[in-house]
C-alpha cells in the first residue's frame, strides 16, 4: 500500500487537472527505475489506464497504480509534497530505503 498525504493530494489534483487528467477516474503511476546517485530512482507520472500486472490502490481519494516489480520496493511508502524554502516537489518517505541521496529522488535497499 502507498499512502498519500493531504498536501500531496492537493498538489496531485491541481497538477492532474492542469495536464488534462481527471483526478476522480485517472491514476498516479508510481514506479522505481535504475539510476540516480543511490542506485534506484522514483518515477511519478499520470496515467489513464492500468496494465494487467499493475497493483491498484486508493488513498486519500487518489488512485495509485504501481507495476509489479516496483511494488516490492515501495510497500509502506508515503507520497508527500514539500513546498518549503529548502525545495519544492514530491517526496517519497520510503521505510524500505537504507540510504537516500540528498535530493531525495533516489535510494538504495
Amino acid at each position: 500500500m502507498i499512502k498519500v498525504s493531504e498536501t500531496a493530494k492537493k498538489k496531485v489534483i491541481e497538477l492532474m487537472q492542469d495536464d488534462g487528467y481527471n483526478p476522480t477516474t485517472d491514476f498516479v503511476r508510481v514506479g522505481v527505475k535504475s539510476g540516480g546517485c543511490s542506485g534506484l530512482s522514483y518515477d511519478l507520472k499520470f496515467d489513464k489506464e492500468n496494465q494487467e500486472d499493475d497493483k491498484v490502490f486508493e488513498d486519500n481519494d487518489i488512485k495509485i497504480i504501481v507495476d509489479k516489480k516496483s511494488f516490492l520496493y515501495l510497500i509502506g511508502t508515503t507520497l508527500e509534497y514539500s513546498g518549503g524554502l529548502n525545495g519544492t516537489g514530491f517526496v517519497f518517505n520510503n521505510p524500505n530505503a537504507n540510504r537516500t541521496c540528498g535530493c531525495g529522488e533516489s535510494f538504495s535497499l
